[in-house]
């Protein structure tokens, strides 16, 4: 059974360059896949009422230890963007209630971000519909093939100095 990548592996095939396009059958499947799973995702965080941004943040704060609280700049490297980024991200969710930003006691300079209730119960729903997502989107593929998979990517990614 073929697919799009194949059909334009074929393409370049008959243009007779002198190039190896077999990468493409690596590269174009994981990039095809990137739009699927973020179109699926999006759908998920709309019905939540949130982008992947908010999701990234909110998720970010609920994996962390209890009391799960982090500091904007522990936030801007976990999600890996930008201290303005960060502070655009939090203005919109404290505005909305999800977050609160409070001064440590004994140093003025210290903030914390944490979940307020509501966004707490925001985020443990969107987790869940979030999670379901993933699995839907590996249905077809057996436990040993997504360990397998899991695996190959993960040292592709670290060939690339993504530890």
């Amino acid at each position: 059974m073929s697919d799009h990548v194949d059909h334009v592996m074929e393409q370049w095939a008959l243009q007779g360059l002198d190039l190896d396009a077999s990468p493409m059958a690596v590269v174009g499947r994981i990039k095809r896949l990137a739009q699927i799973i973020e179109s699926e995702l999006r759908v998920t965080y709309n019905q939540h009422a949130i982008d992947a941004a908010a999701f990234d943040v909110l998720a970010t704060l609920r994996r962390s230890p209890p009391p799960h609280q982090l500091t904007p700049a522990e936030l801007m490297r976990a999600a890996m963007v930008t201290s303005g980024a960060i502070t655009q991200r939090l203005d919109r969710l404290e505005g909305r209630g999800l977050i609160s930003r409070d001064r440590r006691h004994g140093d003025g300079r210290s903030i914390r971000v944490s979940l307020t209730p509501e966004g707490r119960e925001l985020i443990e729903g969107a987790l869940k519909d979030n999670f379901a997502t993933q699995e839907r989107i590996l249905a077809g593929l057996t436990p040993p093939q997504r360990e397998r998979l899991g695996k190959d990517l993960r040292r592709l990614l670290q060939t690339l100095g993504d530890a």
